[in-house]
């Protein structure tokens, strides 16, 4: 190993772009670091275990260090030692015996394997910022490799699907295809997994337009869980932002995950990524030196101003990522913009997104960030759905994100389980859930689609979880059960867990069933948690952030037999919404007349078939209601721009445990209704006749009817009831 001297040929090179850029003839290096005093470019054999070669990098322009190498190739593995001053105190916590990751790092090869080498610090010593550990961590830590980014797309066309139809089903590379009989062996768990042809038309005949995948930046398993043979499965402690997990490819090149792409557009299906932004595996003043802390600690990171060897902890995790730093808001656009141009990837979700929205004075929707993705050209086209919420100092702040953002509904969340548990007192709440949240999000233009309504999400329990259980059940992740949310608003109808008793487990089944209708029927843009549809079930655990095993993986066999009735429901479910743009309106709706028959637009019932007064909204007992959405109303435009005519549609929801008699509404222009969907049918399908208008149908306890106003003077099948 040469040091400081090169048997390669050096350049100086430039200061731009970023990471290890491959041109066709050589590789061009280029690192930011403000504080740094030197950077060594360390290069590695195939094997990732010799170190080979050292390079001082020769040149430094505006706080990027940089160099090109004509002799390198694509496939070379390397990495980074930075000298500069070990003071915590002050916010400096360099130390060159330590292996560190280039931030701009395509791809990654090997995992982490931990030991006290891994810390800057010597582990153990009473105070981390009077040590220093000498010894050399290189064989231990993941490799850097460079690239080459080519790839023919072919005929590969992005799906544009408008945000009014969007369908989002959030899933798990690797929990989604690892117990999955028609995926091959070798491909499970894998990007090649989620590309098979049965993975592709599973999705297709769901009829979901999105998939949104769990964190796929490279992340490291931490230490602590390491040690109880635990891993970090959710993927929630990135380290490498343009980098694939390394153990979700099958061949570490980067091909798979845009072959998986690529065949998903070809299906319709757009993709989303769920992206980490907030932080990184690096954990608070006590973790390791991986990367960013060793290249540019006082740069990358939040410090805390009175002392700057503490991290601020916005994200609950040991440290925060500094976006009002230029050098690391320009990181994570040109990952952003990585990601859209490169991997072709139609949109993300955005892991605590408070965060990077938050200035030194608190959260702002025009912060630097915002401000920065909201001009983008790159990503003007693309998707982008927040967590609004963090830690910090107002930290909940849903409905605050700028127009062209969607923002995940926790309060949709919270309600409609609460209705359908039957608490008092909802129904207010639920109807404007149910049509948007309209006091939530309507202001700057934004549009109903901005609520990201769901039920479920990997978060949390499952839906079968939901029904099944009164208390989380977090024993395995050995935190005592203490860990994970106490606030589920879940109903376990009389046993905790599973049960064989008939009468527990149909009425189960038919409260997992109005649950997703609710969601399917609902204004704004649904998300599905894969596998709820087949009845997927962790055992009531409603944090298995760390399980990588038989726990998260969806048992596709013995679910889809327990549990075919379920998915043709979510079917025809779906395909009810798609066929109805009157379910999926861009526009919040308020009860005005919108159709020349004086209609309005949205109009709620009492089981009485009379419009709900303003007292009887008051009234806490009411758990039953009628919900008429005005298909005539014409906001909604078809791909010509022009407004498209729909049907007039009544749901009913009866959250009681008794039947309710409930007397179909008299409206201009219709003389029936036809039942269109049941929940109290294991596949949903609604009895196909004609009930009379101005006359009362019977709604069971717990159960969600939609009908269709039949608006035609024939009298053919009319059956009175």
């Amino acid at each position: 190993m040469a040091n400081g001297s090169s048997r390669m040929t050096v350049w100086p090179g430039r200061p731009h772009p970023l990471g290890a850029d491959w041109d066709g003839f050589g590789v061009n290096f280029a690192l930011f670091s403000a504080n740094a005093e030197k950077v060594e470019l360390c290069l590695f054999d195939k094997t990732g275990q010799r170190e080979v070669e050292r390079i001082t990098m020769p040149e430094q322009t505006d706080e990027v260090w940089h160099c090109y190498l004509p002799e390198a190739r694509p496939g070379l593995l390397y990495g980074y030692r930075v000298h500069g001053p070990y003071d915590p105190a002050n916010g400096h916590r360099f130390n060159p015996n330590k292996l560190l990751l280039d931030p701009y790092a395509r791809a990654l090869m090997g995992a982490i394997r931990w030991s006290d080498a891994h810390y800057g610090y010597r582990v153990g010593s009473t105070r981390e910022d009077l040590s220093f550990d000498r010894r050399d961590n290189a064989r231990a830590m993941p490799k850097c490799r460079v690239v080459d980014r080519a790839f023919t797309w072919g005929g590969e066309r992005r799906p544009n699907v408008s945000w009014s139809e969007t369908i989002v089903y959030e899933t798990h590379v690797r929990g989604f295809t690892m117990l999955n009989p028609q995926v091959p062996k070798p491909l499970r768990g894998t990007f090649a997994g989620m590309s098979t042809q049965a993975v592709i038309d599973y999705l297709r005949a769901l009829g979901v337009t999105a998939v949104e995948f769990l964190p796929v930046h490279a992340f490291i398993d931490d230490r602590h869980l390491v040690a109880q043979g635990l891993h970090n499965y959710w993927g929630y402690n990135s380290v490498a932002f343009f980098a694939p997990e390394p153990r979700y490819m099958t061949t570490g090149v980067l091909s798979e995950f845009k072959t998986m792409v690529s065949r998903l557009h070809e299906a319709g299906i757009e993709v989303f990524l769920d992206v980490v932004y907030n932080h990184t595996g690096e954990g608070n003043h006590l973790g390791p030196t991986l990367s960013f802390r060793g290249i540019d600690n006082a740069s990358y990171y939040r410090l805390m101003p009175g002392d700057r060897r503490y991290y601020i902890n916005d994200t609950g995790t040991g440290n925060t990522l500094n976006l009002c730093h230029p050098r690391v808001l320009q990181m994570v656009m040109d990952s952003l913009r990585y990601w859209v141009t490169d991997m072709h990837v139609d949109g993300f979700r955005f892991d605590l997104a408070t965060v990077l929205g938050r200035e030194s004075y608190g959260y702002d929707p025009g912060s630097g960030f915002l401000d920065a993705v909201r001009q983008d050209p790159v990503l003007a086209g693309v998707k982008l759905i927040a967590e609004p919420w963090d830690i910090g100092p107002g930290g909940y702040q849903v409905g605050n994100f700028p127009p062209g953002w969607a923002e995940w509904n926790d309060r949709y969340r919270d309600t409609v389980r609460a209705y359908w548990r039957g608490d008092e007192g909802k129904l207010p709440e639920l109807a404007g859930r149910i049509a948007g949240s309209a006091d939530l999000f309507e202001k700057r233009g934004r549009k109903a689609w901005s609520s990201v309504n769901f039920v479920t999400a990997h978060d949390g329990f499952t839906l079968q979880d939901l029904v099944s259980y009164n208390e989380k059940h977090n024993w395995a992740n050995g935190e005592g059960n203490r860990d994970g949310h106490s606030a589920n608003y879940s109903w376990n109808h009389g046993v905790e867990g599973e049960t064989d008793d008939p009468a527990i487990r149909q009425v189960r089944e038919r409260q997992k069933r109005n649950l997703l209708a609710t969601l399917l029927l609902s204004q704004g843009t649904p998300m599905l948690l894969a596998g709820d549809e087949v009845g997927h079930s962790q055992d009531g655990n409603n944090n298995a952030y760390c399980q990588d095993n038989e726990l998260t993986w969806i048992d596709w066999a013995r679910r889809q037999a327990e549990s075919a009735d379920l998915l043709a429901f979510v079917r025809r479910l779906i395909a009810l919404r798609k066929a109805h743009p009157v379910l999926r309106r861009p526009n919040f709706l308020h009860g005005r007349a919108a159709s020349p028959e004086g209609l309005k637009d949205i109009v709620w019932y009492t089981p009485l078939g009379n419009e709900k007064t303003a007292e009887q909204w008051r009234n806490l007992h009411a758990r039953c209601i009628g919900l008429l959405l005005n298909g005539h109303a014409g906001d909604y435009l078809g791909a010509e721009g022009r407004p498209v005519d729909d049907a007039v549609l009544l749901i009913v929801l009866n959250a009681h445990h008794d039947t309710v008699s409930f007397v179909l509404p008299v409206v201009p222009g219709g003389r029936g209704w036809r039942c269109v969907l049941d929940t109290r049918v294991a596949d949903g399908a609604g009895d196909g006749r004609m009930h009379l208008s101005g006359r009362p149908v019977a709604i069971d306890g717990r159960s969600t009817l939609v009908f269709a106003l039949v608006e035609s003077p024939a009298t053919e099948g009319v059956t009175p009831r």
